[in-house]
């Protein structure tokens, strides 16, 4: 079996579970561990609706929001600060109530 620069497995990572995917590639070259990055996000299974999943998706959603530039970002900001001013708002609403309730 003949060998080339790049067809050796890497140990460990991303790249390891796609190593069949980026033969031929250099596994040095940055743009193929973003590759293999990619598609470790695309097709890694969280566990479904379990704390540890939602925080995952909360880690990517902020990983992806730090990467992306005009537009995109000022969406995600826009987002997040929705979130947390419905946040502020409930919290705001429930003092209320129960400062209403024990002093009411």
């Amino acid at each position: 079996m003949a060998t080339f620069p790049g067809a050796e497995r890497p140990d460990e990572g991303p790249a390891k579970r796609f190593s069949d995917d980026l033969i031929g590639l250099d596994p040095a070259d940055p743009e193929a561990k973003a590759f293999a990055e990619h598609l470790d996000r695309m097709e890694r299974e969280r566990p479904g609706y379990t704390v540890e999943g939602y925080l995952d998706g909360v880690a990517d959603f902020a990983d992806s929001a730090n990467r992306a530039s005009g537009e995109q970002r000022f969406l995600a900001v826009l987002v997040v600060t929705l979130i947390l001013l419905g946040v502020l708002i409930s919290v705001w609403f429930g003092l209320g109530e129960i400062i209403g309730v024990l002093f009411g």
